[in-house]
């Protein structure tokens, strides 16, 4: 039996556009073993997906304290109500 390694690394920089240039970098990587027969498209597809869903989980409590963060999810939806998770 072949077994054959994927891995997935994601990253995103957020900026807190605060006067410092402070800025979040969260990143997450993620390994597989693959069988022989078995998707490794689907499985780095996967990878992928639960990489972003990390750093997104992770970035939350910062972005959500940032004001300048807050302000560029309101401005792109064009409303001024709620912001939601999704618009990070």
């Amino acid at each position: 039996m072949k077994f054959t390694t994927v891995s997935v690394s994601y990253s995103r920089k957020f900026n807190l556009g605060n006067f410092n240039f402070e800025s979040l970098d969260l990143g997450c990587s993620l390994w597989a073993q693959v069988e022989d027969g078995e998707d490794a498209d689907g499985i780095t597809q996967f990878l992928y997906q639960q990489a972003k869903a990390s750093v997104k989980q992770a970035a939350m409590p910062v972005l959500k304290a940032s004001e300048f963060q807050i302000t560029k999810a309101k401005s792109s939806k064009k409303v001024s109500g709620d912001v939601n998770e999704s618009d990070w």
